[in-house]
């Protein structure tokens, strides 16, 4: 047996010091290794960036919690802050029950003066006058229908409220519908979803003033990769919650929907290596560089499962040379080459070239689990490095990693990144309600670290996966203590070795040597479990 070999926490391992004073490293999600306290203290500084951004808007008489008060990125930084956060559901509920009639969602809150409401249409915006407060729709957006559809299965999750998700369900598939039909959001000759001329998901049109973020007869329309990818998971998503319910037609034709979008997003977008970054509806663009140009967006598409294995590695290895050749720090662009000038953002400013962590911490997660763990590892290691640095994260750096602190929330990328770790390199995915299912895929042989514990669920209802692992030149050994049922089990073999046998509980069982590319993984599925698991893989 595959024995540990020192208990944690502790603070010292001999004359190491891998852990602090009062454990400030440990809460939702943290890690333990008896090597240091590094790691450990990268995801609090994280946590920590999250929190500090946590806000409350009043309004309507309501109590919203947000992490910023735009839907958007509240939805991105819940991947994160689902673990520990105690009030989840205020602000998504209050974008949900506020829909339009036609199914489109508003996005985000802010005061009179702040005159956001007066950049769109009129049908745009709801003005709350007791609250001095505009709900606003920036119209040109197209990414908000399906990030609220993301926000619901986060905290479907969590909650497993299955009367919640009948109320629901209904907006969530109207404003899906919406989005693929509606004239301002469809484009029905190649079936994809469009919106004005604007740098990936970003919300101000090229060559046109910032306070005009309005769809008008004479907007220039293209079509972005993004919010094509974002639709697509979102009908799976759809198609899962029906099938939580029993709507097993409704699932099956959400499924269709989202395959025939799929093969219209590679008829007309996939250049071969990566999604072109915008394809433009009548008109000519800024330059003819657009299918070169490589846009954040495209982290997002793997990781949202519109990519096979083959192209998922191709956009991953495009970043990986690219990072050879660009004159950046690193290869983490919002987009790449920028424009000369996209309004009055020159390149390397804002989103026009400027290197984003959110694109660092998606792509270090979709690489960890195409194939290329070493380098999925070799991101987190560099951002730690950032984070080290200066003591925080950033929205945004320059391309001399100077940081770029304007624009927006510096958690956005600060939960890209406790995704990559938690889903990705410790790989515990909750694919039930409460982990009462979890898809387990760790990558920890490709860290320095040989024996860790790692630590996940969600603080607001005490769920917890508890993760032990030890590697020894026999084997490798995962002791998880969770409240899981049927782990399904895709676990990394350090380079270099064969796995001989698999014991769960000291029961040897069958299992399914797999390759990721080069990688080897090992596949079985462990059912009828009482709390805790212990699995054993011996090498040849």
């Amino acid at each position: 047996m595959i024995e540990f070999e020192h208990k944690l926490p502790r603070r010292w391992v001999g004359e190491k010091r891998v852990g602090t004073y009062n454990n400030v490293e440990l809460g939702f999600p943290s890690i333990l290794t008896t090597t240091d306290s590094k790691l450990g203290m990268f995801i609090r500084a994280l946590r920590n960036s999250i929190t500090a951004e946590r806000s409350l808007v009043f309004i309507d008489g309501k109590i919203l919690m947000c992490d910023k008060n735009w839907i958007r990125d509240h939805v991105h930084i819940m991947k994160a802050m689902r673990h520990w956060e105690y009030e989840l559901s205020e602000f998504l509920n209050f974008i949900i029950d506020t829909q339009r009639e036609d199914g489109q969602f508003y996005e985000l809150i802010k005061q009179y003066d702040d005159w956001h409401w007066k950049k769109v249409n009129e049908d745009c915006y709801v003005m709350y006058p007791d609250d001095n407060l505009t709900l606003v729709r920036l119209e040109l957006e197209a990414d908000i229908e399906y990030l609220v559809v993301e926000g619901a299965m986060y905290l479907y999750r969590i909650t497993g409220d299955d009367e919640w998700l009948k109320k629901v369900l209904p907006g969530l598939e109207k404003g899906i519908d919406y989005i693929t039909s509606d004239k301002k959001r469809w484009d029905e000759e190649h079936g994809l979803v469009k919106r004005p001329f604007t740098i990936d998901t970003w919300d101000f049109k090229y060559d046109c003033s910032p306070d005009n973020r309005k769809i008008e007869d004479d907007t220039p329309m293209s079509i972005m990769h993004g919010d094509n990818s974002g639709v697509y998971q979102a009908m799976h998503q759809l198609a899962w919650f029906n099938r939580r319910l029993g709507n097993e037609e409704k699932a099956e034709e959400w499924e269709k929907r989202a395959e025939v979008l799929r093969e219209n997003m590679m008829k007309h977008l996939w250049n071969g290596k990566f999604f072109m970054h915008q394809l433009h509806l009548g008109h000519e663009g800024a330059d003819n560089l657009e299918n070169e140009r490589l846009s954040l967006s495209n982290t997002y598409d793997i990781n949202r499962g519109v990519t096979s294995l083959e192209q998922s590695r191709k956009i991953i290895e495009e970043y990986m040379s690219r990072r050879e050749k660009t004159d950046c720090f690193a290869e983490w662009f919002s987009i790449d080459p920028p424009y000369d000038h996209f309004i009055h953002y020159q390149k390397g400013q804002y989103v026009n070239g400027a290197i984003s962590p959110f694109t660092a911490g998606e792509l270090a997660k979709a690489a960890l689990n195409n194939g290329y763990e070493e380098y999925g590892w070799d991101i987190i290691s560099r951002f730690m490095e950032l984070v080290e640095r200066d003591g925080t994260t950033y929205f945004l750096y320059y391309p001399d990693s100077k940081p770029q602190p304007q624009g927006g929330p510096s958690a956005w990328g600060s939960a890209a990144f406790v995704s990559a770790v938690d889903e990705a390199l410790a790989g515990i995915n909750d694919i039930g309600v409460n982990y009462d299912e979890i898809y387990f895929s760790p990558k920890f042989p490709v860290t320095p670290y040989t024996e860790l514990r790692y630590i996940t669920g969600y603080e607001v209802n005490k769920t917890m996966v508890d993760v032990r692992y030890i590697l020894k030149d026999e084997g490798m050994r995962y002791d998880i203590y969770s409240p899981a049922k049927k782990i399904k089990t895709h676990i990394l073999l350090p380079k270099g070795k064969e796995c001989k046998s698999v014991l769960v509980n000291s029961v040897e069982v069958p299992f399914e040597k797999v390759l990721v590319a080069q990688s080897g993984y090992v596949d079985f599925e462990i059912s009828d479990l009482s709390g805790k698991v212990s699995i054993e893989i011996l090498f040849d």
